[in-house]
């Protein structure tokens, strides 16, 4: 963890608490401001932007690297503003070479994430729940994580979560090894992705220590979990990371089925509720105090 002083209104000592004091942080993953706002009102103490629902929503394209830093950066820039909570934010590879790395932890703190998560596949990367990943090497991976806790030890007050994607291709030990050089090296969360057992979850939680993220994915390659199954296991974090996007889709899919019929939709919020949602009615009474003093 990094020594710096705690300022209670950062975006990263807001999730250091949560990891201190609370039980296992249950996320839903958000993708723009309007997700992360809905999260945050459903009462979730955090979120976690998520790379793949970012490239859909943003490029309508899937998670392959396609997408650039800057996209990202832009993206997570609004989430943060939009929202009090704390934010984790997919910072895939880290975008080139230990340089890149540290340019995107400095460039995620100050679009205001409580932390980075900074992964170990060869460029382009693709999402963790899909065939035909790469990783670099073992030393190439913890030269990345090194690169991020510089740049918090620097002075960017935000989280380090070192992710390995090495289950896929050189099998669970190498996994479980490269976290824990990863938390030798100083980082905060680690983040075994796609263990495709209870039993290799377990062994994920009972040799590497510190914080664990379980990445949960309707249909994907890891058993989806109760919580508690999970806090028990050790994990500290569990992230529903393509849930709202899934919903969003199903959901726009009917109702565009329905009007194409000429069919009313069923089952759509009100206007004023939707008014609500995006602060309208906060703004037109804002908007009238300036008046009246006129």
């Amino acid at each position: 963890m990094t020594s710096q002083k705690e300022n209670p209104s950062s975006a990263a000592d807001k999730l250091r608490r949560l990891l201190r004091n609370s039980d296992i942080i249950s996320m839903a993953a958000c993708y723009d401001a309007l997700s992360a706002k809905l999260v945050e009102s459903a009462g979730f103490a955090a979120t976690f932007m998520s790379g793949f629902g970012v490239a859909a929503t943003r490029l309508g394209l899937p998670d392959t690297g396609l997408i650039s830093y800057g996209e990202m950066l832009d993206q997570g820039r609004n989430i943060c503003q939009a929202v009090s909570m704390p934010v984790i934010g997919d910072g895939d590879t880290g975008f080139g070479n230990e340089m890149n790395v540290r340019r995107t932890v400095e460039g995620y703190h100050q679009a205001g994430f409580a932390c980075v998560m900074i992964e170990d596949q060869v460029m382009p990367k693709r999402c963790g729940h899909t065939e035909g990943k790469a990783v670099v090497d073992r030393n190439e991976a913890l030269q990345r994580i090194k690169a991020a806790v510089d740049a918090r030890e620097a002075g960017a007050d935000i989280l380090i979560m070192a992710r390995t994607d090495a289950r896929a291709t050189l099998g669970l030990e190498e996994a479980i090894e490269r976290c824990k050089a990863f938390v030798d090296a100083g980082s905060d969360i680690t983040f075994l992705e796609a263990p495709r057992t209870e039993a290799e979850m377990r062994a994920y939680c009972e040799n590497v220590p510190g914080d664990k993220m379980a990445n949960l994915i309707e249909d994907g390659k890891t058993p989806l979990l109760p919580i508690r199954d999970l806090e028990e296991m050790g994990y500290t974090i569990a992230v529903y990371a393509l849930t709202l996007l899934n919903a969003c889709i199903s959901g726009m899919q009917k109702a565009l089925d329905c009007l194409k019929r000429g069919e009313k939709v069923a089952g759509l919020m009100d206007f004023k509720s939707l008014r609500q949602i995006v602060d309208f009615d906060a703004y037109t009474a804002e908007l009238e105090r300036y008046r009246a003093d006129k």
